[in-house]
């Protein structure tokens, strides 16, 4: 396989307690440059609760880049994608695409839900062959962000 910009090898790693401080950064990174309907509370609300509490009860894996930096990660539970953020120096890059196929490809991740108004998101999504399943007013803690549960389905 080809590498990918900025990475030499496209090796994904199983994370531990031990990556979650660097993951969560990676995470602020990408909500900052890419949810600009997130207020700046909301991400220092999310930001703890995402550490401590999603990441221990998440299946989480990552790349890093040439530098040993997570560049990238993805988080599922049971058949959900339930993150997968990139680090904004990477975008464009294939990261997310790589994470998102092992997801769906080595973790049997079909199912994910994504903010509604993060068109670059949806976007990526449809280009992976997801297709909108539902629509909820209200994110899962309760917010006023928009939800587009998606699922990808494998047609022969």
């Amino acid at each position: 396989m080809p590498s990918i910009a900025g990475h030499s090898s496209s090796k994904i790693y199983t994370a531990g307690p031990e990556d979650y401080d660097a993951i969560v950064e990676v995470w602020e990174q990408s909500v900052r440059t890419t949810h600009d309907f997130v207020t700046p509370d909301d991400i220092d609300h999310f930001k703890p609760l995402i550490r401590n509490e999603m990441l221990p009860k998440t299946d989480v894996v990552y790349m890093k880049d040439d530098e040993g930096r997570i560049s990238g990660f993805a988080g599922v539970v049971g058949d959900k994608i339930e993150m997968l953020f990139v680090s904004p120096r990477y975008f464009g890059k294939g990261i997310g695409k790589k994470l998102f196929w092992h997801a769906v490809c080595e973790m049997q991740a079909y199912k994910l839900d994504v903010n509604e108004s993060n068109l670059s998101a949806v976007n990526f999504y449809m280009r992976q062959g997801c297709k909108v399943i539902g629509r909820s007013p209200l994110d899962g803690m309760g917010k006023p962000y928009p939800i587009l549960h998606l699922e990808w389905t494998h047609t022969a």
